[in-house]
């Protein structure tokens, strides 16, 4: 069964501030599959801060629960799990253009966390950044890191936001290149660098969730531009077409589908809960992933913490 997504009248905000562009009206494509992740075996989603997609178009959700990795065919069916006791606190996940999973493990406790990983999709790990359980901000610890993104050389970019704020640079072997940014509401500073993503330039989008906006950087971390039109980004996702999907944590909790080309934005989609995670398949279906399910008034769990919203 399905049901219509709410739509509301969007504007995009471009760099610095500039005079808002009013766009028209729309009603976004998509249409919400209700149970699209059949879970069977007793197996539950908790918290699921990510979501990744690979070339088969399996969606991986990483979850803050037991099993952390869960793997999804395209129909939503439970095809493997793997990782049960290797994360502290599971934050952010990606998918690079070699089948690689990037791993975010935003916490350190008992000697474990507070890392970056790369893994096969079976769970084999292949490269570690930072030291386990270790909190910092030099060229081997992180302090809250939150996502990574992969650019198209295979240098490595990580946000490491929720206590340092600034974004670091490694090579694709690994070797620390350099850091920017601090806390702070300039260009070029940060306050809860959450999610990354690159557009087909090349340039590194930050979701800089704290103070409600994109900064573009190139990839020696000099500040380009900044948008605001897309709430308090929580999670990006850019396809190939420059398509950019953001989703927005603040207390309106929306999805925004925009351009990575110019800040600007097309579609708002309403009506989600603790929003967090976003990927994109090939038809232009989304992924939507959820830090909470939804209430009821009684206050009963309901709905799900990966939700499809099918393109039509």
């Amino acid at each position: 069964m399905t049901r219509w997504c709410a739509v509301s009248i969007v504007v995009a905000a471009c760099a610095l501030l500039r005079p808002a562009v009013a766009v028209p009206a729309a009603q976004p494509p998509y249409t919400l599959v209700d149970g699209w992740a059949q879970l069977s075996g007793g197996l539950t989603l908790g918290e699921v801060p990510a979501l990744a997609i690979d070339s088969a178009e399996r969606v991986f959700a990483f979850q803050r629960s037991q099993p952390p990795v869960v793997e999804f065919d395209p129909s939503g069916r439970v095809v493997k799990t793997w990782g049960t006791g290797l994360f502290v606190w599971p934050h952010g996940m990606r998918i690079d253009r070699n089948g690689f999973l990037w791993i975010t493990d935003g916490r350190g406790h008992e000697g474990k966390g507070q890392q970056v990983f790369k893994y096969t999709r079976d769970g084999q790990r292949v490269m570690t950044l930072g030291t386990a359980g270790v909190g910092g901000a030099t060229a081997s610890t992180f302090d809250g890191p939150t996502d990574v993104a992969i650019a198209p050389s295979g240098d490595i970019f990580v946000a490491d936001g929720h206590v340092n704020a600034r974004i670091v640079k490694f090579t694709k072997d690994g070797r620390f290149v350099k850091a920017w940014g601090k806390k702070g509401t300039a260009p070029g500073e940060f306050d809860v660098p959450h999610t990354l993503a690159f557009d087909m330039m090349g340039r590194l989008l930050v979701g800089d969730r704290g103070n409600k906006r994109i900064q573009v950087f190139d990839q020696e971390g000099t500040f380009l531009d900044q948008w605001t039109g897309f709430g308090s980004p929580s999670g990006m996702f850019v396809t190939p077409d420059d398509t950019l999907y953001v989703v927005d944590d603040s207390d309106r909790r929306r999805l925004f589908v925009g351009s990575a080309k110019d800040g600007s934005v097309t579609h708002e989609i309403a009506d989600l809960t603790l929003a967090a995670g976003v990927t994109v398949d090939r038809r232009g279906n989304i992924f939507v992933s959820e830090t909470a399910p939804g209430k009821t008034e009684g206050g009963l769990v309901t709905g799900h913490a990966v939700r499809k919203l099918a393109k039509h």
